[in-house]
This record gives structure tokens, C-alpha cells and sequence, in this order.
């Protein structure tokens, strides 16, 4: 466990490092494109923060490649190499796109390619766990198209849900903790060497979000761009490819009889991570009712519009900061209680516990102005809107206006200010307000 804490350590902070610098590069070169009318903010932000992203990869694999422990997974496995030379080549995509908006067209061509170069190395599906059949093998041409098709969907279901700030990175880090601590447990409880890849990339990938997510969180500085979305969304598919594909149910050893029995009792295991569109259903969701929506309408199904998901949630009402919870929390829901599920299916306490959950998000989405207010001890270490309006209106008792708050002040409605000797204020107080009043004039004649 130490060894991957510390790549995913090194991952992060190699990720957030370079984010800054990959800032003002992008403002440098240009990539800072016009705000567009499905676009949620307000102000023109660098692109391409990808780029540290693909380097955090590199630094983490670079560093797993010499601990002793992970060194392993180096010298009997190509999946590391698969998964460098297919996230090298869907970023480099990536980045052109980021710079100078290609072709969708273009870009599902260059995803199929990098999902190839990946199963050319050895990162591929070989057989699939089905229930009530047993352990269907499968030949070299389905596998592929397998694996190219699991690809292509998980890219482009991170890349439809890379809409607000820090929601991709947020979602995806989810997905990835559930996914290592699954992949962690196959292969230290049950000494599986072949969910090793699938343990380190999951670390990784966690790393690589959360460092960026620091410079993406609401008002974000720095986009990540396809270069990123694409480039999570890759190795995201390429863990749930090597431990769902290439790992064999009765190595578990857990049952004995037939390979049928074997499959069918370890189903609760390999459901969740047949396919990653379990852990990260959300956007998968919203991948197809995208696609739904703009066949309906007769728009090609890469058409950009404004119906998201997190679209529809900040229509309602919601804030941007807590559309991007609500859709975390969701995600946390789905990716942990799979992975619940898969611990143990015999368990009514799991699905009572799952049902109440999403009871109480339904209630979270039913209620988009509640605003939350923290405790009084609590509230000088939240934003100013959590806290009580108590002192402003004790100000407001004393014959001092309280400040404007929510709406009005928006709309620009605030009450008048009353004259000075109503305020009472005194000889010194009314000196220094009179003194920066004359400094503000000569500044604005200067």
C-alpha cells in the first residue's frame, strides 16, 4: 500500500506543479478560446492543462517503475508501455485539438487509433465473465473490437460530462478510488498478480485529478481540455480492460465445481467492472441521452448543446458549486455501492443503506435554493454566504443598513446610504472618509 500512497503522492504533486506553468503557456500560445453559447462561464480560460496531466502519467510510472514492489509489474507486464503509447497518442490529439479545435470526426478516428496501439501491445480483453454461460473466451478480432468500442465510449462519456468546474476531475478521481480499492483487494487478499497493472493505474489516475483539481475548482483558472478529458478517460478504460478482461474468475479460488458455478457465484465481483460505464454511470448517462436528444432533433450526435446533465441542474436553480456536488455525490453512490455490492451481495444492510442514500439525494435535487448555514464556531472558516445573518441584522437594529444580500444585490437594489450625522459618526471617522474620497478623485483624474 506504501508503494502506490507514494506514486500517487509523486502524481499529484508533479500534476499540480506543473498545472501553473502549463497556465500561463496556454495563455501564451494562444489557447484561450471565445467563450461559446453552451459554455457556463463568463471569462475566456487557458485550455490545455492536459499537458501537466500527461506529465504527472509519466512521473508516476517512472517512479512505480523503480520501487521494488511495483517494479514487478514492469518486467511481467506490457501494460504499462500499452497504456504510455495510448495515452502519448490520444493526448497529442488532445492538444491539437485544445489549440486549434479539430474535426469530432478526426478526433473518434485518433481514439480508435490510440485503443489499437494499446491492444497491439498486449492490453486487450481476452475472454469475458458471463453468468449462467461460464467464462466465454473470446477470439483475437472480437476482443479487439471489444476493447476498442469500451475505449471509445468511457473517452467520450468523461469528455460530455467536462462541463463545469472540477466536475470531470472530480468524477473520475471517484470512479478511480472505487476501482483501487477493488483491483487493491483481488490482488493483495487474494495474491493476483495480474490486477497489479489495474491497481497502479487506478493510483495514477487518482493522483493526476487530484492535483489538478486545485487550479479547476470553481472559478477555475485553467481548463483541462480534451487533451485531459480524453486522456483520463483512457486510462480509466484501460484498468477496467486489464483486471475485467484478462483476469481469470476461478483464479480466485474462492468456489468449487464447475467453471458455470465459479462464474455464476463471482458475478457480484465482476459485474461492476465488466464495463466502467457501472462506476461511472453518470456520465455514461448523459452520453446517451446526449445522443438521444441530437438524433431526436436531427443535429449529428457530436453536436455541442446545452442539455447536460449539469446543464439542466443549474437550470433549476442550483448553484454552480452545488451542481458539481450533487453530481459527485451521485457518482460516490453508484461507484461505492457497486463496489459494496461486490464485498458482499448477501447483505440487506447494503441496499437499505444504497436506498436511503438516494432518497436523500432526490431531496438534495427537489431542493436547489436551500442554502445551507454553518454553526456559529464554524463560521470563519466557510464563505461568507454560509453564515447567519445575525450580525448584519443586529447592525441594522443600531440605525446602520445591513448589507444587501442574494438578488438584490445583483440587481443592483441596495437602500440609500443615509447622511453622515444620521449614522453618527465622528469628527476622525468623518475626516478619514472625506480624506479617501479625495484620493480616489485624484486617482481618477490621474
Amino acid at each position: 500500500m506504501r508503494e502506490y500512497l507514494l506514486t500517487l503522492c509523486v502524481t499529484a504533486v508533479v500534476t499540480y506543479l506543473l498545472t501553473g506553468p502549463v497556465r500561463k503557456f496556454a495563455i501564451v500560445a494562444g489557447a484561450m478560446p471565445e467563450i461559446r453559447a453552451r459554455d457556463v462561464h463568463r471569462e475566456p480560460t487557458p485550455r490545455l492543462g492536459g499537458i501537466a496531466m500527461f506529465f504527472g502519467l509519466c512521473a508516476g510510472l517512472l517512479v512505480a517503475d523503480h520501487l521494488a514492489n511495483l517494479n514487478e509489474v514492469f518486467t511481467k507486464s506490457n501494460e504499462p508501455r500499452a497504456l504510455l503509447s495510448g495515452a502519448a497518442l490520444i493526448w497529442l490529439i488532445g492538444v491539437l485539438d485544445d489549440k486549434f479545435e479539430i474535426d469530432a470526426l478526426i478526433k473518434l478516428g485518433g481514439q480508435m487509433i490510440a485503443a489499437g496501439v494499446m491492444v497491439m501491445q498486449g492490453l486487450t480483453i481476452l475472454w469475458l465473465p458471463v453468468p449462467g454461460v461460464g467464462n466465454v473466451a473470446l477470439t483475437q478480432w472480437q476482443g479487439t473490437l471489444l476493447t476498442v468500442a469500451l475505449v471509445v465510449i468511457t473517452i467520450n462519456a468523461v469528455n460530455f460530462v467536462d462541463g463545469l468546474d472540477g466536475l470531470a476531475a472530480g468524477m473520475v478521481c471517484i470512479a478511480a478510488g472505487a476501482f483501487f480499492l477493488y483491483a487493491y483487494r483481488i490482488w493483495y487478499s487474494y495474491g493476483i498478480e495480474a490486477a497489479a497493472p489495474a491497481t497502479l493505474f487506478s493510483a495514477i489516475l487518482m493522483g493526476m485529478c487530484l492535483g489538478f483539481l486545485p487550479h479547476n475548482m470553481h472559478p477555475a483558472r485553467i481548463f483541462m481540455g480534451d487533451s485531459g478529458s480524453m486522456l483520463i478517460g483512457l486510462v480509466l478504460a484501460a484498468g477496467a480492460i486489464s483486471i475485467t478482461g484478462q483476469l481469470d474468475p476461478d483464479a480466485l479460488g474462492l468456489y468449487v465445481g464447475s467453471e458455470r458455478a465459479a462464474v455464476h457465484a463471482t458475478v457480484p465481483v465482476y459485474i461492476p467492472l465488466l464495463l466502467p460505464l457501472t462506476i461511472i454511470a453518470v456520465p455514461a448517462a448523459d452520453l446517451v441521452l446526449a445522443i438521444v436528444r441530437r438524433t431526436w432533433r436531427g443535429q449529428s450526435p457530436f453536436a455541442a448543446d446545452r442539455g447536460h446533465l449539469h446543464h439542466r441542474l443549474l437550470e433549476i436553480g442550483h448553484s454552480h458549486s452545488r451542481a458539481v456536488l450533487i453530481m459527485y455525490f451521485w457518482s460516490a453512490l453508484i461507484a461505492f455501492g457497486a463496489l459494496a455490492y461486490s464485498v458482499n451481495s448477501a447483505s440487506m444492510w447494503i441496499v437499505l443503506g444504497v436506498v436511503f442514500l438516494s432518497a436523500v439525494g432526490l431531496v438534495l435535487l427537489l431542493l436547489p435554493r436551500f442554502t445551507p448555514r454553518a454553526p456559529r464556531w464554524a463560521e470563519a472558516f466557510v464563505p461568507p454566504r454560509y453564515r447567519r445573518r445575525s450580525r448584519a441584522a443586529g447592525t441594522a437594529h443600531q440605525g446602520v443598513p445591513a448589507a444587501p444580500y442574494g438578488p438584490a444585490a445583483a440587481a443592483g437594489t441596495a437602500p440609500a446610504r443615509e447622511p453622515s450625522a444620521a449614522r453618527k459618526v465622528n469628527g476622525a471617522t468623518a475626516l478619514s472618509e472625506s480624506r479617501s474620497r479625495l484620493r480616489m478623485h485624484e486617482r481618477e483624474r490621474a
